[in-house]
């Protein structure tokens, strides 16, 4: 095949491996039980499809193709290292046997669920739990996970690395727990899937402000626990998602450039994911054994009712950000707080809870804060501090978007 054919042909693969690597790896390291060696056979299937796709054509399955391709990678891998590796010998009969599962991709769709539990093991710390999934399952890079959890991305790697010698060594299975089971590992399992939609919905870093295969992985995956588990919460974080994901079209324009809540075309929201999360809230709310991810996506219909900013029910929200803070006192929701109670209160107001936050040493590092603060000042004529905290938060910011709508903020306060 020419050079001409072959162009477009790795393009593909380049396509199928941002949209598949993590399905692709999920389903054999069910058998193989090594992350590292199921990594290393991930890499060298998509190495394989560059070489034999130009020659051979682009399989009717691609995805089922790589898993298979990965599977006798792994074999042929593990009896060259038999010799030297002692946990290798154990795992070369499971690999080796003929599992339908890996035969059929159509059919593998829960290894990822199932993925997600393993790395979700009571055995592992919860922050262990989150960003071990987050690397494995669904392929976020070290440092997106450590801006995530707003650490250093080495302090990020080491973590890692204990997690996975832990699963290794304690023989963690790989599997969904039976429903008597379910209750003590979701926490870890939700906190996991709202990380996942978050880095879809605003990517800590890049070119785009969103990424939709990650929002729509991760409404899958609250889909597959809500079958699960019939939860409160499962209902509410769903419900978050949905809602916040009804606004993604309008979050930016065709030059991919921010559109701020307010100047955003609510007749263009998405009504049927608004119903749909509006009606998940109610049930949850009803249950009584609600949470946080309830409380925000609470928050999150009311901004979707409202026909406007001015007509949003501010005080309302603060309320609900009240109810939250109870349940969840962290910086941020702290900070989104102080961002409702500017809009009931007024601006100054809003801008002393910030600056309370801040003066505490709390979100120093998180640009968001630097950014609400700017904006407040803006709004006041405060220019010389909206000047100053935009430029503090332009040094923090990762996400290319951001910083162009801020430097243009910048260039207006001039």
């Amino acid at each position: 095949m020419n050079q001409q054919t072959a162009e477009p042909i790795r393009s593909r693969v380049d396509a199928i491996y941002r949209t598949e690597s993590r399905r692709v790896f999920a389903t054999p390291i069910r058998s193989i039980g090594d992350f590292d060696l199921a990594e290393e056979a991930l890499h060298e299937a998509f190495s394989a499809a560059v070489t034999q796709w130009p020659r051979d054509g682009i399989p009717t399955n691609p995805r089922s193709w790589l898993i298979s391709a990965g599977r006798f990678k792994a074999i042929d891998t593990i009896r060259r290292r038999t010799r030297f590796d002692a946990f290798l010998p154990e795992i070369a009969p499971s690999i080796d046997t003929n599992d339908p599962n890996l035969q059929d991709a159509e059919d593998v769709e829960d290894d990822r669920l199932r993925l997600i539990f393993t790395c979700c093991h009571p055995a592992l710390s919860l922050e262990a739990q989150v960003g071990l999934t987050l690397r494995e399952v669904c392929g976020l890079t070290t440092e997106e996970i450590a801006s995530a959890f707003l650490i250093a991305p080495t302090t990020l790697a080491q973590r890692l690395v204990r997690a996975k010698t832990k699963i290794r060594t304690a023989r963690i299975p790989y599997q969904v727990p039976e429903i008597a089971d379910l209750p003590d590992r979701l926490e870890a399992v939700l906190q996991v899937i709202y990380l996942v939609f978050n880095e879809g919905y605003a990517a800590s870093s890049g070119t785009s402000l969103t990424r939709a295969d990650l929002a729509a992985e991760a409404i899958r995956l609250g889909r597959l626990v809500l079958e699960l588990l019939p939860d409160a919460e499962v209902m509410g974080l769903l419900a978050l998602m949905l809602l916040q994901e009804s606004r993604r079209m309008e979050r930016t324009s065709v030059t991919g450039d921010i559109i701020l809540l307010e100047d955003q075309d609510r007749s263009r929201w998405n009504r049927e994911l608004i119903a749909e999360g509006i009606e998940l809230v109610q049930r949850s709310l009803s249950s009584s054994q609600f949470g946080s991810y309830t409380l925000q996506a609470a928050i999150a219909a009311v901004h979707a009712e409202a026909q406007s900013t001015a007509a949003t029910d501010w005080a309302q929200i603060v309320a609900l950000y009240d109810v939250l803070m109870r349940v969840d006192r962290s910086p941020v929701v702290e900070l989104n707080r102080s961002v409702a109670v500017a809009m009931r209160d007024g601006y100054l107001v809003g801008l002393q809870a910030i600056d309370t936050i801040l003066a505490r040493g709390d979100l120093a590092e998180y640009h968001l804060a630097h950014a609400a603060r700017a904006d407040l000042c803006r709004r006041l004529g405060r220019i010389d501090d909206a000047k100053a905290s935009y430029q503090q938060a332009l040094a923090l910011v990762k996400q290319e978007p951001e910083r162009r709508f801020w430097l243009k903020r910048l260039g207006e306060l001039d």
